[in-house]
């Protein structure tokens, strides 16, 4: 197969990086990870006791580049590079993952209002026993938001599966008084760092 036919997995069920992979005419295959949702995650994404957040997003993200890479032998399938990445919201070196809930989503929110924080996004591929990983780091500011603004969004569940709580590309924009560095970062896939690593691997990018 010649580079400019290859094709990648995408080891994420994140509707957002399919867009985003799409919107640069990258050809990829869904790699689904766990046979059922029911069953736990292949991955541990617990942070480590003292882990700073950019060895938690390059850790993690590399975890699930080389479980999908090592999940292709196991299924019999044919060999492409795997593509994966994490996303994590900090404050004060403190990581905001996933909200488990409405109260826990609000606490967040709380917490980012009126202050700026970093988005980091690290973005794995894997090829056999390959692994390269890149980092994308971007400083959100969001406005103040009072507690009814607050309940509103989180009644709109916009915050679910979503480090920090919210999603920049949906209703949470309004929040945002200032960004600077990567738009697609923020929404969970750089672009720039996506392109780059795939470059490495001998696959066709814009």
């Amino acid at each position: 197969m010649s580079s400019m036919q290859r094709r990648i997995y995408l080891a994420s069920q994140s509707p957002r990086r399919r867009e985003l992979l799409k919107q640069i005419g990258i050809h990829f295959e869904l790699l689904l990870m766990r046979s059922s949702p029911s069953r736990p995650a292949d991955v541990d994404e617990t942070p480590h006791d003292g882990e700073a957040p950019e060895d938690y997003v390059m850790r993690v993200s590399q975890a699930k580049a080389r479980f999908g890479a090592d999940l292709l032998h196991a299924r019999r399938l044919p060999i492409h590079p795997v593509l994966a990445a994490d996303t994590t919201v900090t404050l004060e070196n403190r990581i905001y993952g996933k909200p488990q809930d409405d109260r826990h989503a609000a606490e967040m929110l709380k917490a980012l209002s009126g202050r700026e924080h970093q988005v980091l996004t690290a973005v794995a591929v894997a090829l056999e026993d390959r692994v390269e990983v890149l980092v994308s780091r971007s400083t959100v500011r969001f406005a103040e938001l009072g507690d009814e603004r607050i309940r509103r969004y989180v009644q709109t569940h916009e915050y679910a599966d979503k480090a920090g709580g919210y999603a920049i590309q949906g209703l949470a924009g309004a929040f945002v008084e200032r960004l600077e560095g990567s738009y697609s970062g923020v929404m969970g896939l750089p672009l720039f760092e996506t392109a780059t690593l795939l470059q490495r691997f001998a696959c066709p990018t814009p």
